[in-house]
């Protein structure tokens, strides 16, 4: 479901632009392209959006701002003497007038047509039920956990000649009792599915129940370490060009600040990089400068902000120092938000696998911080470190740039992390 959205407005935006606006195929495509990436990045095609039309076309609307902007990268290049205004009229008004009723009619052939999988469960209930709960949820009700068994190859055996379509394994001790029998499935056709991959794939997330039932799994995924030059890379250029950018706004920035609450204008925090090393993060300082008992969630702080903080820190103004930061090297454009000493100590002790969140550089950016809201509670942050723990495992070049887009979005629509 979630591929053929993206691929069939791609496909419209491709075709109007060739046969209704008459423009080559190439140059349709750079349209298309560019006008598509703001959609995706703000989240026009997240199973709650399309279901919605009011939100379908705020998010379509924003997305084409986006796009637009984009496409203006490409103009000097490829599209001075191609495209005009009517290249931006036109496609303003046939996305908002034919995306946002094709995702909802989507939306509704999805939940019609799309035939649930059954599922038995060799796991406990009590243990891992919460996680299938939200699956079920995430998914329309498509997957449906109906029974869950503490197995016995006799139990097992009853249970599988009763109609399901797939095995999931939850727990691998309790699959060590009968794996014989699963691998005699398997060779049947009956498919063998594993809790890890399920939730990876649909919640985008790696929930610390799932964590500690595969610790054996996890455990040598966490300690191994890429380097990645494109990821250096692109750090170094992203963050010469954004300092560039938002050279402006930061001279402005300590203007206001100095006015309102004279020194320092920057504020300098240890904070726990790559592999625990400690590092010096710099911002600009929002709150008044005042001594405080120990290291606080910025929630617990509100009466604290400056005038000046209320403006810059929902935009985000008061982090852009730390693009000297990733040129340094201390950090990255994306990654898991660096975290203060104490709090990573605490963390450590209470919270299963913390640690792995600091086998990549921190960032300015990441997928926690755009898919979660500030954690303001030691709860909050188990759910946010399960957002980390995905990005560890499965990072790479494209993830880190749909990051970067989808942050604006989390900006626009005020989300996510301080």
């Amino acid at each position: 479901m979630r591929k053929f959205p993206k691929i069939i407005d791609l496909i419209i935006l491709i075709i109007i632009n060739i046969f209704l606006f008459n423009y080559t195929w190439y140059i349709s495509l750079i349209i298309s392209l560019s006008l598509f990436l703001g959609y995706y990045a703000f989240r026009s095609y997240d199973l709650e959006t399309m279901n919605s039309l009011n939100e379908s076309i705020i998010r379509i609307f924003a997305g084409f701002l986006l796009g637009s902007v984009i496409l203006l990268f490409f103009y000097p290049i490829f599209l001075e003497n191609n495209i005009n205004r009517n290249t931006f009229i036109n496609n303003l008004f046939i996305s908002l007038l034919i995306l946002p009723l094709l995702h909802k009619l989507e939306y509704q052939l999805f939940e019609k047509h799309a035939k649930p999988k059954r599922y038995l469960v060799i796991g406990r209930e009590n243990e891992i039920g919460q996680v299938l709960n939200e699956l079920g949820e995430k998914t329309l009700n498509k997957l449906q956990f109906i029974d869950y068994i503490n197995p016995s190859p006799v139990k097992l055996d009853e249970l599988v000649s009763e109609g399901y379509h797939a095995i999931l394994v939850t727990d691998p001790k309790l699959e060590e009792i009968v794996k014989d029998k699963l691998e005699e499935y398997k060779e049947m056709g009956i498919e063998i599915e594993y809790l890890p991959n399920l939730v990876e794939k649909h919640l985008k997330r790696i929930p610390l129940e799932v964590v500690k039932k595969f610790k054996e799994y996890y455990s040598i995924i966490f300690e191994q370490e890429q380097y990645s030059p494109a990821k250096r890379l692109i750090d170094i250029i992203g963050s010469i060009i954004a300092l560039i950018i938002f050279s402006p706004f930061m001279i402005l920035t300590s203007v206001l600040i100095y006015i309102e609450d004279r020194k320092p204008i920057v504020f300098n925090q240890k904070r726990v990089g790559l592999n625990e090393r400690p590092f010096n993060m710099v911002k600009f300082r929002s709150m008044k400068n005042i001594k405080t008992d120990g290291p606080k969630f910025a929630d617990d702080e509100k009466d604290r902000i400056l005038k000046v903080g209320r403006l810059i820190r929902p935009i985000r103004i008061d982090e852009t120092l730390q693009f000297i930061n990733i040129l340094k090297g201390d950090m990255s454009l994306v990654g898991p938000r660096p975290e203060q000493i104490p709090f990573v100590k605490e963390f450590n002790r209470n919270i299963p696998f913390y640690y792995a969140r600091h086998k990549v550089k921190p960032g300015l950016t990441g997928w926690a911080q755009i898919m979660f809201k500030y954690a303001s509670s030691q709860e909050d942050t188990k759910i946010k470190l399960s957002y980390d723990l995905y990005y560890v495992k499965n990072r790479n070049t494209l993830f880190d740039l749909r990051i970067i887009l989808q942050t604006l979005e989390a900006v626009f629509w005020k989300r996510g992390a301080k």
